[in-house]
This record gives structure tokens, C-alpha cells and sequence, in this order.
């Protein structure tokens, strides 16, 4: 199944407009909308996303918790 990508934009009366595609006339189709998220918000995304989570795992060594847990389970 081929499936197609339009990037367009929703008019204020809902109108939704795709180019001209022949292969698709006549068909049943499902259409999905997924609003796209602009550069700006996904930058400020981002810089949130390592901010909250930045340092999560430091204070743990995790190599050496790696090396003792492999040690127990094949002794």
C-alpha cells in the first residue's frame, strides 16, 4: 500500500485542500491529521525536555552495577 504525505493547512471554514491526484480518485482513503508543531515550540521542547531530565542517572555508576549484577547471575 502506497501511502501519501501533503503538507497543507486548514482554511477557517475547514476546508482542507490536497493536490490534484489522479491515482486517488475514486477511492476510499483514511486521513489522518496530525497538527504539525513549529520550530520555535519544538527548540523550547527540547531545551525542557533535557532540562528536566539533565543529571538523572550521574550519581549512579552504572557500569559498575552493570559488572556486579552480571557477576551474581553467573557465579
Amino acid at each position: 500500500m502506497k501511502a501519501f504525505k501533503f503538507d497543507t493547512r486548514i482554511s477557517k471554514d475547514g476546508t482542507i485542500h490536497i493536490p490534484y491526484t489522479p491515482s486517488l480518485f475514486n477511492m476510499d482513503v483514511e486521513i489522518i491529521i496530525v497538527p504539525k508543531m513549529d520550530k520555535k515550540k519544538k527548540e523550547r521542547f527540547g531545551k525542557e525536555f533535557v532540562k528536566k531530565w539533565a543529571g538523572f542517572l550521574n550519581s549512579a555508576d552504572t557500569d559498575s552495577s552493570k559488572y556486579d549484577y552480571l557477576s551474581e547471575k553467573y557465579k
